[in-house]
């Protein structure tokens, strides 16, 4: 059988962190909200003489191998269900930015869960899938659900807000991405070290890794500096606004013209 799915960025509308976890996580209140840019998954299941689970797809940033966190979400479906074995094969046709602050790889994974549990007959539950999304890491939760929530924890605890719908344009610098870890490490630090950033306090940034980041980066600088209104989505490096369109920049990625979407992860078949 196969299923065709599709899975939604999101941008961090504000983010918070609110202090670090005895799990070496930091808990965050952040309003997050799904936008009309989208990962597309190919997922194919045939009976096989024991499990084998292959990727493939269009980006050359990404692994297709045990790595990508697609292929842990598989993994710890067929762990979490009493299946007869299958070969699993899975195309991902790639179009949110890799180290973007979107949620491109969480996206992909909550929609892997997604798949596989329609491709099966829904073995899981709702509350299992989130469940599972929980352990692979703390956006996939929402993607699973989209719309506008306020999320807490490590951001796997949702609350539904009133959806708006509004336009938005992303930018984000081709050659820069950022890592969670390396966002909350410098936070930390900065944290601990009363910095001041060039552009403000940190109350003056509706995201707080955005306050921790920008003055070690030009590339933050200078969208900072030409959009004084954008703002950066979850760990970076991509910004959006809602105010204005951005402008071509040379060796800048651009998407113009995106809405705000009510719903999460879905199957398109």
């Amino acid at each position: 059988m196969t299923i065709k799915i599709q899975c939604p960025a999101k941008i961090n509308l504000t983010l918070k962190v609110t202090g670090k976890r005895p799990d070496g996580f930091h808990n965050i209140e952040s309003i997050m909200q799904t936008i009309s840019l989208y990962d597309y998954l190919t997922i194919n299941a045939q009976p096989h003489e024991k499990f084998e689970i292959n990727l493939s797809g269009n980006n050359t940033e990404i692994p297709y191998n045990e790595k990508n966190l697609v292929y842990k979400a598989a993994m710890l479906f067929i762990e979490h269900t009493n299946l007869s074995p299958h070969k699993v094969d899975i195309y991902i046709d790639k179009h949110i930015p890799v180290s973007a602050g979107l949620a491109g790889g969480s996206t992909d994974a909550a929609g892997t869960l997604f798949g596989l549990n329609k491709i099966f007959n829904e073995p899981l539950s709702k509350k299992e899938l989130h469940n599972l999304c929980a352990k692979l890491g703390s956006d996939l939760n929402f993607c699973l659900e989209g719309g506008r929530q306020m999320t807490t924890g490590r951001g796997e605890i949702l609350k539904p807000q009133k959806f708006e719908e509004f336009t938005v344009s992303l930018i984000k610098p081709k050659t820069l991405g950022i890592s969670a870890k390396e966002a909350y490490t410098k936070f930390s630090e900065k944290l601990k070290n009363n910095f001041k950033s060039e552009f403000g306090k940190r109350e003056d940034f509706a995201n707080d890794l955005e306050w921790a980041l920008i003055d070690d980066y030009n590339e933050l600088k200078t969208i900072k500096k030409l959009y004084p209104e954008s703002v950066m989505s979850g760990s970076g490096s991509s910004y959006f606004s809602v105010t204005e369109e951005f402008t071509p920049i040379e060796n800048y990625w651009i998407a113009n013209s995106l809405k705000t979407t009510e719903k999460g992860i879905c199957a398109l078949n």
